[in-house]
């Protein structure tokens, strides 16, 4: 009886702080569905006092800059997202395999530049100086194509999950490794290929600060970037040539908040897809170090 009320208790905590979670985004899309004279007149409220799609079509509009910087955000996330699964899973296979040699070695080494880096300054001159890559595309995911703390959760699930009878067997049969890496270990790896996929796209979908140290031509600024300028100064949109179309009440207040609820909308349809393998590639993942 006392188990039974503690989870009921356990559960109502829960549902409460979910709640409490939630709040803020309705609000939002609240604010983001309203009529903008009605949010000057009656303010905020959990729903909206009068129901207005202006916002909506005052950002979707074709001239507009979210748009070009939705396809940015979307094109950098995707090709991130898949080079950074692709060049990192292999790394952390190769430091996996007990055969490879120094792999102690530049296991320390990854491990050393997740406590210390260069700084900012030697960061940028790189990129810039030397890459040549400021005002490019690649600059906003390629010094994010590896990650130590990704690279080191990698390497455990492959240590802790991959049988070694089963590569042993696949090199019996004569399959070379990259074969057996493709064939065997992915299918294996799903879940953690799914987690280390998802904080990925996650950081590449919300990054703003690459956008605003390296790119200062316009047709490449990010989502998370131009929302940041929206919010800064509402005057961004408002400068824009489709406000020329717009009534003269603008959407000022709408507006920002139907940019954030476009912000965040690709990354809420894609969690439900992934969740399932979440907390299975961190658990697995950090069983055996």
């Amino acid at each position: 009886m006392r188990l039974k009320l503690f989870n009921f208790s356990l559960n109502i905590g829960f549902m409460v702080i979910c709640a409490l979670f939630l709040t803020p985004l309705l609000v939002v899309l609240s604010i983001s569905l309203s009529d903008e004279q009605s949010i000057f007149q009656h303010g905020y409220h959990f729903f909206p006092e009068k129901f207005s799609l202006d916002a909506y079509r005052y950002i979707l509009n074709g001239n507009s800059p979210i748009i070009r910087a939705y396809g940015v955000t979307i094109v950098v996330t995707v090709i991130g997202t898949l080079l950074h699964l692709v060049i990192s899973s292999m790394f952390a296979y190769s430091l996996s395999r007990p055969e490879v040699k120094y792999r102690n070695i530049v296991s320390f080494l990854v491990v050393f530049c997740l406590l210390f880096n260069g700084g900012l300054v030697p960061w940028y001159i790189l990129l810039s100086k030397y890459m040549h890559l400021k005002d490019t595309l690649l600059v906003l995911f390629v010094p994010y194509l590896v990650s130590s703390v990704n690279v080191i959760i990698m390497r455990n699930f492959f240590k802790s999950t991959v049988p070694e009878s089963i590569i042993e067997s696949a090199r019996i049969d004569g399959a070379g490794e990259f074969y057996s890496f493709l064939k065997l270990v992915v299918p294996l790896s799903t879940p953690v290929l799914a987690t280390i996929g998802l904080f990925t796209a996650v950081y590449l979908w919300n990054d703003w600060f690459t956008a605003a140290i390296f790119i200062e031509d316009g047709k490449l600024y990010t989502l998370q970037f131009l929302l940041q300028s929206i919010m800064n100064n509402i005057a961004y949109l408002q400068a824009n040539a489709i406000t020329q179309k717009v009534a003269a009440l603008q959407p000022d207040e709408t507006a920002r908040m139907a940019t954030c609820i476009l912000s965040i909308g690709p990354i809420i349809l894609a969690y439900p897809f992934l969740q399932k393998f979440f907390v299975k590639g961190l658990t697995l993942g950090s069983v055996k170090a």
